[in-house]
């Protein structure tokens, strides 16, 4: 399915457990805008929903990931009143609240220059595949402005020290310096980063559909919880569930004989 502004496939060559959604206006680095707001919503809700996807594949058309917010969406924003402001921004902390808790996990192929609201999108993926010569920049502090909407999954990918520097200075930093302080994982040629995708992509799809997505939800947990009792008893509690799954079950089993799980 192909919009104004997103290119959507579902069950295509990644294979038949996998959707990618492509940021598609090219002639503008892929810039936001409220239309490319609401898709992405829409996209993710109604993907995330879709029992028979294991995986999303995020990436853009054209020489850019996402070059941030659109320049004439900009303008309009500039006789906005505080109200006005407030609910547009809420749109997009909705859009990426949406795809940070979709249930499936998100690969992210960032191809080319990603800023400001793209690095929020690339941040609230699951796994980053960047080719090398991109850049990133969070550039809102140039235009006397902040990333406050992408900040908590920005903090939460890229770290609180390197996130202190690049807020505040607004500098661009590599694919290369990504990958060093943990916002990217995997840094490689043009040539081989669809190849790379795919390899990621099939390494997602050979696991239990429901483990994944436990797995996913069981990080970002995790990652929010302190040690506690209650947090020791809840991870006993999810082992437990999904050892006693149909899933799990089975799981166990080929492994055991030595077989095929049924999800190949």
């Amino acid at each position: 399915m192909t919009s104004t502004t997103l290119e959507i496939v579902r069950h295509g060559p990644l294979g038949p457990h996998v959707a990618e959604v492509w940021l598609n206006r090219p002639e503008v680095r892929n810039a936001f805008n409220d239309g490319v707001i609401a898709e992405l919503t829409a996209a993710f809700e109604s993907l995330g929903a879709d029992s028979t996807l294991r995986a999303i594949v995020l990436g853009g058309r054209g020489k850019a990931f996402c070059a941030g917010a659109d320049l004439s969406w900009m303008r309009a924003m500039a006789d906005y009143d505080w109200a006005q402001n407030h609910a547009d921004a809420a749109r997009l902390a909705q859009m990426l609240w949406t795809l940070w808790n979709c249930p499936l996990p998100v690969v992210g192929r960032v191809h080319g220059d990603c800023y400001a609201g793209g690095l929020g999108l690339a941040a609230v993926c699951d796994v980053l595949v960047a080719a090398e010569g991109v850049h990133f920049c969070l550039s809102e502090a140039r235009l006397g402005l902040l990333p406050a909407t992408i900040g908590p999954y920005v903090v939460r990918a890229l770290g609180e020290q390197a996130s202190r520097r690049f807020f505040t200075t607004a500098e661009r930093f590599s694919a290369a310096e990504a990958q060093r302080l943990g916002f990217v994982h995997e840094v490689v040629s043009s040539e081989t980063l669809d190849a790379k995708v795919a390899e990621i992509v099939a390494a997602l799809v050979a696991n239990g559909p429901a483990a994944v997505q436990a797995c996913k939800r069981l990080v970002k947990d995790l990652a929010e919880s302190p040690l506690t009792a209650e947090l020791r008893d809840d991870t006993a509690r999810r082992i437990a569930d999904i050892r006693a799954s149909d899933e799990g079950r089975a799981g166990v089993q080929a492994f055991l004989n030595k077989s095929d799980p049924p999800w190949r």
